[in-house]
């Protein structure tokens, strides 16, 4: 059965948010039947001028149902559109996914949809954006956040990470590995991503396997050889080496790695910027072992990224 997705413009809408629906496009290209159906939808259909002057055809957002619905952004804050926040209230309870694309976070948080949830947007609107609405909490630093059923995307080319996230939802994480080669575009960006998990990306299919990858993200300062491992899933580490190595195509001793390595970045991005206490804290050890890890995860040392992350906190202090 096909899934329907659904880009849901306005006057003034940013037509680069139409990059959403290109990583759905070029899944389909990949699987023996197109799984995905596009749509652009607006409040009564027809064409819909953008900032930018280019005008694009669109269908009743009122007709049919849609397995997924993306509002779109504009350049700056969209002002209150009633009848179409009303449309998607009603489209809320027979759509599986609905997302915002940068400022279209304003649009979906007058439907109440957001209450409750973390959320994200551009990072120069993202104060704007908690001050009228205290009901829901904006992080400022994320690419895309996933709450339950609503997702957001921070500024404009970042609604490709989280329509990548949505492809490897429904398809795994293969397919989306591809999709983003295809498109030439980073599977995992580096610097504020936390919302990433590596427990997803390594997938093992054995509730043993996924006990012990649990313990091990809960104990990352502690040793964490494979006796250690495996004693808490009551295996031999023998067997649980063999098949640790068969469900992930991994040693677990790389995947620990990619563990704290995420949590290490995910420090990063809190604000801690000591390298040897982020070290110590994720079961690094020394600094030399977390730069080492780094530059094999990400081709860059670990300071890098506390720059990337000091020069993002100035942007939204100076904003």
């Amino acid at each position: 059965m096909s899934k329907r997705i659904g880009l849901v413009i306005f006057p003034q809408f940013q037509a680069l948010d139409m990059a959403a629906l290109t990583v759905f496009e070029f899944a389909n290209t990949l699987l023996p039947q197109p799984l995905y159906e596009l749509s652009t939808l607006s409040l009564a259909g027809g064409p819909v001028k953008s900032s930018s002057g280019v005008a694009l055809d669109s269908l009743p957002l009122g007709w049919g149902g849609y397995d997924t619905l993306l509002v779109a952004g504009a350049i700056g804050t969209p002002g209150p559109q009633p009848e179409l926040e009303a449309a998607l209230m009603a489209s809320a309870g027979v759509t599986r996914r609905i997302a915002s694309i940068c400022t279209g976070a304003f649009v979906l948080a007058r439907t109440g949809l957001m209450d409750g949830k973390r959320v994200t947007t551009h990072w120069a609107f993202g104060r704007k954006l908690q001050e009228l609405h205290p009901a829901l909490t904006v992080d400022e630093d994320k690419i895309f956040v996933r709450e339950g059923s609503i997702w957001s995307s921070a500024g404009v080319t970042a609604c490709i990470d989280m329509a990548l996230a949505m492809v490897e939802e429904d398809l795994g994480v293969e397919i989306s590995r591809k999709v983003a080669r295809a498109m030439v575009v980073y599977h995992r960006r580096s610097g504020g991503q936390s919302q990433f998990s590596a427990l997803a990306e390594i997938e093992p299919s054995s509730d043993r396997v996924k006990e012990a990858l649990l313990y091990a993200r809960d104990n990352l300062h502690r040793d964490l050889s494979v006796e250690d491992l495996a004693s808490q899933v009551h295996w031999s580490p023998r067997h649980f080496s063999r098949v640790f190595q068969s469900q992930t195509g991994m040693a677990p001793a790389k995947a620990i790695e990619k563990l704290r390595v995420e949590a290490a970045q995910a420090l990063i991005d809190q604000g801690h910027s000591s390298i040897g206490r982020i070290a110590d804290m994720t079961g690094f050890g020394d600094e030399e072992r977390l730069r080492r890890a780094f530059l094999r995860a990400f081709g860059q040392p670990p300071k890098v990224f506390v720059q990337q992350a000091r020069s993002r906190n100035d942007h939204i202090y100076l904003s």
